[in-house]
């Protein structure tokens, strides 16, 4: 059984149910911009047909990768997956941060969007480069710019969300934001321990991983996000997708308040509970 093909045509179907999932969501927008909407459902959308590229045959230049020098494969058509998706990634994020804000800072928005193609481009530059300095140094280029995105997305645009606590945004913000980052950490590393890097994983592992993360990345952060932005504010009750994510978040605040001083877990204990009876 040729598993690496079984895993792509398996994040093709992944995709394909994330999207229909946020037609269907759309359908009922709940205050949100339809334009959010489009933007979750064009990802997966994207993103599934370069993965079914790589599952397709071929000869000579197979669709979706190529053998670049001594056997080593490279899969391009990640690199057009992630150009596109990543930034519209950054985008929906960008949105949620300025959720409230009729005026968005686009100076910032399209600073993250375009250093993240720098991200990738470097990648995709790193792993066609035959000697091992070039490509390691291609990697650095694309790694630092990778921390600028961070300290972006957890300085200035975290700072977009002040002011909003009535809403809860910051704080959902930062949930949210905290998955976003362990997804995306994921992707570096497993570059560098894959058969592009390190080579200290076969070829198959690593494809599982970019199938695996990236469905976490795209679909489920986007199922996050628009159901967590429709239960903000006062509106009628939560439906139960939403009601799912605000549960699961309170939970992992829980979790991580477990490792905290006994003193400021009782106090936030007492915060919650005196909210619920709310």
């Amino acid at each position: 059984m040729d598993w690496q093909n079984f895993w792509h045509w398996l994040y093709v179907a992944g995709m394909a149910i994330g999207a229909i999932y946020f037609i269907s969501l759309g359908r009922n927008p709940r205050g949100l911009p339809r334009l959010e909407y489009f933007v979750a459902t064009f990802i997966p959308i994207w993103s599934g047909l370069a993965y079914m590229s790589m599952a397709l045959p071929g000869i000579g230049i197979e669709q979706g990768r190529y053998v670049a020098f001594e056997g080593h494969t490279v899969f391009f058509a990640r690199y057009l997956d992630w150009v596109v998706t990543t930034p519209l990634l950054l985008l929906a994020l960008s949105w949620t941060a300025m959720h409230y804000q009729s005026k968005k800072d686009w100076t910032l928005i399209f600073s993250l969007m375009a250093t993240q193609v720098i991200v990738i481009l470097s990648g995709l530059i790193a792993n066609l480069s035959a000697v091992p300095w070039v490509r390691y140094l291609w990697y650095i280029n694309g790694t630092v710019a990778f921390l600028i995105i961070l300290w972006g997305i957890w300085g200035p645009l975290r700072a977009k969300t002040k002011g909003y606590e009535e809403h809860g945004l910051p704080r959902f913000y930062d949930r949210l934001t905290t998955f976003f980052t362990a997804t995306w950490i994921c992707y570096p590393i497993i570059w560098i321990i894959g058969h592009s890097g390190l080579n200290l994983i076969n070829q198959t592992t690593e494809v599982f991983l970019f199938c695996l993360v990236p469905f976490f990345s795209k679909v489920v952060f986007s199922y996050l996000d628009l159901n967590g932005l429709r239960s903000l504010g006062s509106r009628e009750a939560e439906t139960g997708p939403e009601r799912f994510v605000s549960g699961t978040f309170y939970a992992l605040e829980n979790i991580m308040a477990f490792w905290k001083p006994q003193r400021k877990s009782s106090r936030r204990r007492v915060r919650y509970l005196s909210e619920g009876m709310k």
